[in-house]
Formats: structure tokens, C-alpha cells, sequence
């Protein structure tokens, strides 16, 4: 049951954890679009921008919504699209072993903090992998690959 007690580990969770999660989700887009030489854009957020460095750029509602937009691969093959849509659900997996790790080697304590991670995490990789469209144009990961597979569409899913 939710009660007031709650409310400090639900702000939390809201603006520290889901932020967290979707940067490192992003950074794995990111990780995979500079693995294939291309130039991006990524924000974190919603809104008008507060600030913005080289490519990253912060929106006012910093913990609603991220996304990335991608152009000009060096390396430009059904390949790399998938590994590049693939990336973020690979990075929160990762980030879910190394937190789990790190809770078995007891190195960090369990704690409410650690399981809201991997809680959120787990349901970030699920709506990543679920072939949906959000809006018409942006599109799951797994449905921007299905569109790559299906209509060879190469190009970026917010374009």
C-alpha cells in the first residue's frame, strides 16, 4: 500500500532513477552511433532546452522522455541500425548485471534504491522491446528494427 511515508523514495525514483536509466539507455545509442562513425543529437528530457554540451543536450523536464537522432554512419548497414537500436536495452542490461553483481559481491547493500534501479531498468528494456509505435514518428527500438528489416528503412526514426 502507498502511503506518505512513500513519497520521498517515489521523488527519488522520478527525478534521480529514471533519469539515470534513460541516460545510460541513450548512452548506449550513443555508444553505437560513434562505433559506426555517424553524428547525433541526444537530449534528455522534455521541454525547452537549459542547456546544451557538444551533442548532449537537458530539457526543463529532464526526467519525462529522452531520445536520439542519428545521420551519416561511415559504416551504413542493416547491421549497425540494428546494433545501434539495440543499444540502450544492451546498456540497461549490463547496468542491471553490474548492479546485481555488485549486491551478490556484496559490495553494495540491498537497498530500495538498487531495486527501484533494476525494477525501472527491467521496465525501460520491455517498452524498448516491445514493437510499438509511440507516436508516428518515433517508434519503439524493436519497431524501429522491424521497419529496417521489413521496408529497409535506414534512416533515423524521428526524421
Amino acid at each position: 500500500m502507498f502511503t506518505l511515508a512513500d513519497i520521498p523514495i517515489f521523488l527519488v525514483s522520478l527525478l534521480v532513477i529514471l533519469p539515470l536509466i534513460s541516460l545510460i539507455h541513450q548512452a548506449g545509442h550513443v555508444f553505437f552511433v560513434w562505433l559506426f562513425g555517424g553524428k547525433l543529437q541526444f537530449s534528455l528530457g522534455a521541454g525547452k532546452r537549459l542547456c546544451k554540451i557538444g551533442c548532449f543536450e537537458i530539457r526543463r523536464i529532464y526526467f519525462w522522455h529522452s531520445f536520439f537522432q542519428y545521420e551519416k554512419l561511415k559504416k551504413d548497414t542493416t547491421f549497425s541500425h540494428i546494433m545501434i537500436f539495440l543499444g540502450g536495452s544492451l546498456f540497461n542490461i549490463i547496468s542491471i548485471c553490474i548492479v546485481n553483481g555488485l549486491i551478490h559481491s556484496d559490495i553494495l547493500p540491498p537497498h530500495i534504491f538498487f531495486y527501484n534501479f533494476v525494477y525501472f531498468s527491467i521496465y525501460y528494456v520491455f517498452f524498448s522491446l516491445f514493437p510499438a509505435r509511440y507516436s508516428d514518428d518515433h517508434p519503439s527500438d524493436a519497431m524501429a528494427i522491424y521497419d529496417l528489416l521489413k521496408y529497409g528503412k535506414k534512416v533515423d526514426p524521428l526524421d
